[in-house]
């Protein structure tokens, strides 16, 4: 199901009882390893996260950038997040907020752009919109990170290939890493031409 504040009613803690449709905590931990490990770069200035959840991905870019701006569509996971954040000392360096996912993204600029778990959630139109609307402001030569679970998920329009090919055909981004298996698929892509120095 996506994941919206009727998700998350009545969890205190949904990284220890995640909303139904969830992934395991094991899958997801593995997924954001893998993902950072990914990372070209050991320094990020001002990472954008489109769907940050309940703070676990968000926690580990603010040890990786000097600034994160985080955005979900859900209150009660941006609460959770704002928690987490705080309990881990890291609170200071992100910026979170509620909107929708096809809205305009912040000024920034943004040299990373982590699309973790939330691709797969926009009808592939739209989710094309989104990309070739907002990739070209960001910063030249900022990596776009792509993590999503391969198997079809309960009202995700699309999977997770099918949302990395919509990424790959974004003007102006170049795939330079990807790692894949039966689970889940990462892929970092270089703006290169997509917005100016």
């Amino acid at each position: 199901m996506p994941v919206t504040t009727a998700a998350y009613a009545g969890i205190e803690d949904p990284r220890r009882h995640p909303p139904r449709g969830y992934r395991t905590p094991w899958h997801q931990e593995r997924r954001d390893a893998i993902t950072l490990a990914l990372l070209p770069d050991p320094r990020y200035r001002h990472a954008f996260q489109l769907g940050c959840s309940t703070g676990a991905l968000t926690a580990q870019l603010a040890r990786r950038c000097d600034r994160v701006t985080a955005m979900d569509v859900a209150d009660a996971a941006l609460r959770s997040a704002d928690a987490r954040l705080r309990r881990l000392g890291c609170r200071d360096r992100v910026t979170l907020y509620l909107s929708s996912r096809d809205a305009s993204w912040p000024p920034g600029p943004f040299d990373l752009l982590m699309l973790s778990g939330v691709a797969y959630c926009l009808e592939a139109d739209a989710l094309a919109t989104v990309l070739c609307r907002e990739c070209p402001r960001l910063q030249w030569g900022a990596k776009v990170v792509a993590a999503h679970c391969r198997r079809p998920g309960p009202d995700h329009p699309l999977t997770g290939d099918a949302a990395h090919a919509v990424i790959a055909d974004t003007p102006g981004l170049t795939s330079i890493a990807r790692y894949g298996d039966r689970d889940f698929v990462v892929e970092v892509f270089d703006t290169g031409d997509a917005g100016s120095p």
